[in-house]
């Protein structure tokens, strides 16, 4: 007995959201003055254009950065450098530009080299130009080396950023 008034309650509440259901609800249940037959409800409910819901901001999904970081991506894991599941290849090709630190300018035939020492303390002579791992030298100079990185990054706008490793750290020049 108790469901019958909730059934009822909720066919109202389904013919207030759909136009064409109102009146098939309405003659299956007897609750209309004029008879209307199964057929003619179902022509009806067929006939009746589809509701058309208005798009309310809060259910509209999308997000516009708007020259803003996306909130959802992590900072943690951005920008690194995957290596190759093999290894690196050897000598200056396999070398990051992060690792590598400048420990001497000397010029010779008339250019620049720069001497950089590896994590491992290996010592190598670098030209403008050549190749690393994660990018190449730009140019040499008196006091500093440039590097061109490139960004794996998919996120970011930048593909490539200069690096500036200078030949003495301001820690050295104290």
């Amino acid at each position: 007995m108790l469901l019958r008034p909730t059934f009822r309650i909720a066919l109202i509440s389904a013919a207030m959201a759909l136009p064409g259901f109102a009146q098939a609800t309405a003659a299956t249940h007897g609750d209309s003055s004029t008879p209307v037959t199964p057929a003619a409800a179902s022509k009806a409910a067929a006939a009746a254009p589809a509701p058309q819901v208005p798009a309310r901001p809060e259910d509209r999904a999308g997000y516009d950065p708007a020259g803003r970081r996306d909130p959802f991506v992590s900072l943690l894991s951005r920008g690194e450098t995957k290596l190759p599941v093999g290894g690196r290849p050897v000598g200056t090709k396999g070398l990051l530009i992060g690792e590598v630190s400048v420990r001497g300018v000397m010029r010779t035939k008339g250019k620049l080299l720069a001497i950089v020492q590896a994590p491992d303390n290996k010592t190598y002579t670098v030209h403008s130009g050549d190749a690393l791992y994660d990018g190449t030298v730009k140019v040499v100079a008196n006091d500093a080396v440039i590097f061109l990185q490139r960004v794996d990054d998919p996120l970011s706008p930048v593909k490539q950023r200069e690096i500036r490793k200078p030949l003495r750290t301001t820690e050295e020049n104290r």
